[in-house]
């Protein structure tokens, strides 16, 4: 026994020097950072790029006919126990998740603004498109992303932001109210009330575009800051799409309240028109002229203006899924004929599963959609921009509708 002492001292004097050795020759594995590990696609933003309206496939009064992801569809804590942050409905169906080997990750809150609101106890916090920190756990989209892009390999970072700078909430609201209150011989439009020509004016768009702007400058500082060059990413600017046709393609009459009641759509055709002819495209172009202001090498644009046309809310090439020749959403050849928006819903909401806020906001569906746009854009780690569109009736190998960036 007295001569096994040596032997072992020996031997792990060699085992140390093995151990020395293999530090020494070996290097450690690097954690995942800027340009190193599994790539990422960051969204961050408003409700059209959160996943809002994300649980639901179609448009229908009864929630079984539609209902896709449950009611588990915006948990997106650890645990998928709730929200981590209430209210941001980050939808499991939401455009960052491409796959591919590729991570997404959603920091997108409905309600957000180009800047953050001070936090108001008693009311859902909407993270901007800043650094905002009040100390105690609340935190802008952009310090949210310098933290997650300095431990991952962020490629890409899609944005969507604007939207509710320019009220357009608050705008659908009046234009459904018009609507609902005047009567067909004596239509009430919205188009020349003070809420929509005072964001429309020339004055408020330029200081929006400036706002827009800033935001996304505020994105590449946290991107720079958190260890990127430019050419290590790119942001990819995406626009609104039109939830509802021009008056003449509505497949319910303006005359009586089927419109509104049935379709959830109750927009006067005049309405209608001003949205799809001057509302949504002074929005997008102000989006794209911020895009361009900012002068970043590494800026793209992602136009979804047209994106839909054909399965939107109301429009007379689709129906409602409860009204159509299918059962669910998910029968087979359904996609192509049902509408891809969530109808404008009233306090009535309160008594289901539905919210008012997924009112008038791309489903399950276009949100698939917007994925395989996102993709396209991603283009296997060389992201480009372009406009993207329905190409095609079905789905592609994904099981996502058919859309094309071009």
């Amino acid at each position: 026994m007295l001569h096994f002492a040596p032997v072992r001292r020996m031997r792990a004097a060699v085992f140390g020097a093995l151990v020395l050795a293999g530090a020494i020759g070996v290097p450690a594995a690097q954690a995942d950072g800027p340009g190193v590990g599994t790539p990422n696609v960051v969204i961050v933003g408003d409700s059209y790029i959160s996943g809002e309206a994300g649980r639901w496939a179609g448009n229908a009064s009864s929630e079984s006919y539609v209902d896709a992801l449950g009611s588990t569809a915006y948990y997106d804590n650890a645990a998928n126990t709730g929200e981590s942050i209430p209210g941001c409905h980050r939808s499991k169906s939401n455009e960052s998740a491409i796959g591919g080997g590729v991570v997404g990750k959603n920091l997108a809150c409905s309600g957000a603004k180009t800047a953050t609101s001070p936090y108001a106890s008693g009311s859902d916090f909407k993270p901007g498109l800043d650094f905002y920190d009040d100390g105690a756990g609340h935190i802008g989209q952009a310090k949210a992303l310098q933290s997650y892009a300095s431990t991952h390999n962020v490629n890409l970072v899609a944005i969507s932001i604007g939207g509710n700078d320019y009220r357009f909430a608050d705008i659908v609201q009046q234009c459904v109210q018009d609507f609902l209150l005047s009567p067909s011989w004596w239509p009430d439009y919205c188009k020349d009330d003070s809420i929509v020509t005072g964001q429309m004016a020339a004055s408020n768009v330029t200081a929006k575009t400036t706002a827009i702007k800033n935001a996304i400058l505020r994105i590449n500082t946290a991107m720079t800051n958190a260890g990127y060059s430019s050419s290590q990413f790119t942001l990819l600017v995406q626009t609104y799409p039109s939830p509802i046709p021009n008056g003449s393609g509505f497949r319910y009459s303006q005359s009586g309240y089927t419109r509104q009641n049935t379709g959830g759509c109750g927009f006067w055709n005049a309405d209608a028109d001003y949205a799809n002819g001057t509302l949504l495209p002074t929005i997008d172009n102000s989006v794209l002229n911020a895009a361009a202001q900012t002068g970043l090498p590494n800026v793209k644009t992602m136009e979804l203006r047209s994106a839909f046309n054909g399965r939107r809310l109301c429009e007379n090439t689709v129906s409602r899924v409860d009204s159509s020749a299918y059962s669910k959403w998910n029968v087979p050849g359904a996609l192509d004929h049902i509408e891809w928006f969530q109808g404008i819903r009233t306090v009535t909401t309160a008594f289901g599963n539905y919210y008012i806020q997924e009112s008038l906001h791309p489903d399950y569906l276009a949100q698939l959609a917007l994925r395989s746009c996102v993709r396209q854009a991603y283009n296997g780690g060389t992201p480009r921009g372009g406009t993207c569109r329905i190409s095609a009736t079905g789905t592609n190998g994904l099981g996502e509708p058919n859309m094309l960036l071009q």
